[in-house]
């Protein structure tokens, strides 16, 4: 009995953690969605700016982006994957297919609009890109093969890579890296890999502790 109940008050600590970090993420993904994602729906000239001649793969993009966004944390769900097993199969398919739109999306705005800033921003946003897919393409393949845990893991590292998107806008705003890299052709694609590399080797690390 004593064992249970250290047990749970280690478990606690841990619960509360996880919750914390739950919320910051909604509420911090609720602002880019809010601010940076939805006034695009509005068609607006003044809005898209240079991109009103890719408008269309521009809200390919963000449409594929915002579905893999609000699905992802249903995925991650246990509660919600057991009670609703065929939903959660469901989801896992518009995910991909969500991502697999985004990312032809994103191809075609990389080697237009991007590719007329400089090609550092064109191939950054590009890898970004394939790794986007790549990670949610192997996260399929490995449930279709059975192996459960190698299809959490990269469940994991796949919304990572889709959250890498709400994590660029704001460091492209940040006063800090406007100061130190004043002009977007050195800003963008400095950051355009900082949003992605740096939280999957981050999330690889916790991954590989959590084996031990």
């Amino acid at each position: 009995m004593e064992k249970s109940n250290r047990i749970q008050l280690l478990q606690k600590p841990k619960l509360f953690l996880t919750l914390g970090i739950v919320l910051f993420l909604f509420l911090f993904a609720g602002k880019f969605i809010l601010k940076d994602a939805l006034p695009y729906f509005g068609f607006d000239k003044i809005t898209f700016g240079r991109y009103w001649d890719y408008k269309w793969p521009l809200i390919g993009h963000i449409s594929g982006g915002l579905l893999a966004l609000i699905i992802g944390p249903f995925q991650f769900s246990k509660a919600f994957r057991n009670k609703f097993m065929t939903t959660h199969r469901w989801l896992g398919r518009i995910y991909l297919i969500a991502i697999l739109i985004g990312t032809i999306s994103s191809t075609y705005l990389a080697w237009t609009s991007a590719y007329r800033v400089n090609f550092s921003w064109a191939f950054g946003l590009q890898c970004l890109a394939f790794a986007w897919f790549a990670s949610a393409l192997m996260a399929y393949v490995s449930v279709m093969r059975g192996r459960i845990m190698q299809h959490k893991e990269w469940m994991i590292r796949s919304y990572v890579v889709t959250f890498a998107f709400v994590t660029f806008r704001w460091l492209n705003e940040l006063t800090i890296l406007k100061n130190l890299m004043p002009e977007f052709v050195e800003r963008g694609p400095t950051v355009i890999w900082f949003c992605w590399t740096i939280p999957l080797l981050i999330t690889e690390i916790v991954l590989g502790w959590n084996k031990k």
